[in-house]
């Protein structure tokens, strides 16, 4: 990346998020159709839903600074993607494959709400309030969504503790 001031760091920023949660909302749905447990293919596909909302505030960000979203410079997000594909695909209990495709989702989600806790400070730097505004709903969005990914990995472990528990008092 060749950036010559603090605004094009900014505006890189802004659009490496943008295009890794354009890359992460296909890669959702993606998962959702691979989810064999309809709790988590339903949450999946909402998360689908909300991120496009958030792909149209993103690029009500650029707007407001009046710039162009950059092209694409990373890979982290295709890499993580065939990784995931690979390391799924070789998953054959049940119970394992929901516990993946939810570890993994919490794993993208954390990463962008990192992105967004500092693209919030930046806008904030530059006297970009307005978009300062819209990446903390961005954010909430996201938070939400981890924060039921979490609740969701709680619902599949206690599921089999209890299995375990149900196994030894019948044995």
């Amino acid at each position: 990346m060749s950036v010559k001031n603090a605004k094009e760091v900014y505006v890189q920023m802004l659009g490496d998020l943008r295009h890794g949660t354009e890359r992460t909302t296909k890669l959702f749905a993606e998962i959702s159709q691979l989810a064999e447990d309809p709790d988590v293919r339903e949450a999946l596909e909402a998360r689908v839903f909300v991120s496009n909302k958030i792909l149209d505030t993103l690029d009500e960000c650029f707007r407001l600074i009046g710039e162009d979203a950059p092209k694409e410079s990373g890979r982290l997000q295709e890499i993580f993607a065939e990784d995931f594909r690979k390391e799924l695909s070789g998953l054959q209990n049940p119970v394992a494959r929901r516990f993946y495709i939810l570890s993994k989702a919490s794993q993208l989600v954390h990463f962008r709400v990192a992105e967004y806790k500092a693209l919030i400070a930046a806008a904030e730097f530059s006297g970009h309030y307005g978009v300062g505004v819209m990446l903390d709903s961005c954010l909430a969005d996201t938070m939400a969504f981890a924060e039921r990914t979490q609740r969701l990995i709680r619902i599949v472990a206690e599921g089999k503790l209890a299995e375990k528990i149900s196994a030894k008092s019948a044995a």
